[in-house]
């Protein structure tokens, strides 16, 4: 089955923000960095607008204090192992999150020339997961 867009509503948590350690020098791993996450659940909030339960929907808070905790406490050499932890965890903890789009960034990182950032944008569907 194909995964039409139309179908869902969005959760957006933009700027999240945490200090990891990551990296592929064993250096980074032990002197950390600031990171940014950008989250976009793709949820079915139809029914939790009419009853405006917090039951009927998703709880940005949680999946913003798991993507938090993950990114402090998990050590990965990639960004793109991370962003797959992060969005594998979404799932296992919010049934009610159909699809999960997630910009990693890595801010001011030590490539040797002056970059603002550097990063990673997956997108997740619960269904393909499932195949």
């Amino acid at each position: 089955m194909d995964y039409n867009l139309n179908e869902f509503d969005i959760i957006h948590i933009t700027g999240l923000e945490f200090y990891g350690y990551h990296g592929v020098p064993d250096a980074e791993q032990e002197i950390g960095h600031r990171y940014r996450a950008d989250i976009a659940l793709h949820i079915k909030a139809r029914h939790a607008v009419v009853t405006d339960r917090l039951s009927d929907t998703v709880d940005y808070g949680a999946v913003a204090g798991l993507i938090s905790r993950i990114g402090a406490t998990d050590k990965c050499r990639l960004v793109e192992t991370l962003a797959e932890r992060m969005a594998s965890s979404i799932f296992d903890h919010h049934a009610g999150v159909f699809a999960v789009r997630l910009v990693l960034t890595k801010l001011l990182p030590p490539v040797g020339v002056i970059a603002e950032s550097v990063g990673v944008e997956i997108f997740r569907t619960r269904e393909a997961r499932e195949d």
